[in-house]
């Protein structure tokens, strides 16, 4: 089998019981490890991550996390790590911790069969995307954009790196806080097919004659399985932070979604 998960967040300020979120990721994992050959991460696992020139002690806070994604390996498991827009300053310190393959870029696979494409999300547009949106979504799709661009420059992350981790963590911490409250009080649900950024990036791939079996995204933290008029699915995975979903596929090259709430298993 192979796995799919995305959006843990884990580290969050918003997550009043950090220790017992990251130990139902954890949980999930060693369920997964029962019959996972891969385990794909797509991304923002942690609500911040830095990787700084001064050694940051705070990450100690994930060292059951590490030292499970270490376990797998051991196991045999092949662990993928997709950097999202909340965790990707790496600049191989998480690979050296965890042995994970860490992915800056989006890639393809070809897995029992089928064509898969994989990537976090963040950043992915349709040619031509502005034409879908009125001015006022185009403006914040503009911002998103110039944001990621300052998050992405290789200078700007030098400084950042410079600063001292208690410095540095209290300003991404508390800046992906704010993003974890205005989601929690207001959800963007799904769009719909002709809105839907990720959706419409897909179709645009297969207009263009890219075609994949799956594409798999992260990001949205919105549960979707849509099969596309050229035979193709589009699936956004939910999260691992409140939906607690992923997707799964077998040998036969069949994908379907779960959740995983073992909580309230225990209660029936």
């Amino acid at each position: 089998m192979i796995y799919f998960l995305s959006d843990a967040h884990l580290g969050s300020l918003a997550i009043e019981r950090g220790w017992a979120h990251q130990k139902k990721l954890i949980n999930l994992l060693e369920e997964m490890s029962k019959d996972a050959v891969s385990i794909y991460m797509l991304g923002d696992m942690f609500d911040f991550w830095m990787e700084y020139y001064i050694r940051d002690k705070s990450k100690r806070q994930y060292d059951p996390f590490f030292k499970e994604l270490r376990h797998l390996r051991k196991k045999g498991i092949h662990i993928h790590f997709f950097v999202g827009n909340h965790d990707l300053w790496t600049f191989g310190g998480l690979a050296k911790l965890t042995g994970v393959d860490v992915h800056t870029e989006p890639c393809t696979i070809l897995r029992y069969g089928k064509v898969v494409y994989l990537s976090h999300g963040d950043g992915l547009l349709p040619r031509n995307w502005e034409t879908y949106y009125s001015s006022r979504v185009r403006k914040k799709i503009k911002r998103f954009i110039k944001l990621r661009k300052i998050f992405n420059d290789p200078f700007l992350q030098f400084l950042f790196r410079m600063l001292p981790p208690e410095w540095g963590n209290k300003i991404g911490y508390n800046w992906a806080k704010k993003s974890r409250l205005k989601e929690i009080a207001e959800p963007c649900p799904y769009k719909g097919e002709d809105k839907e950024e990720l959706v419409l990036f897909a179709k645009d791939q297969e207009k263009q004659n890219n075609h994949r079996d799956y594409y798999i995204f992260g990001h949205r933290h919105i549960e979707l399985d849509l099969q596309l008029e050229s035979g193709s699915r589009v699936i956004i995975l939910g999260d691992c932070f409140q939906q607690w979903t992923y997707a799964k596929l077998d040998h036969h090259g069949n994908l379907t979604m779960h959740n995983y709430h073992p909580e309230e298993e225990d209660k029936e």
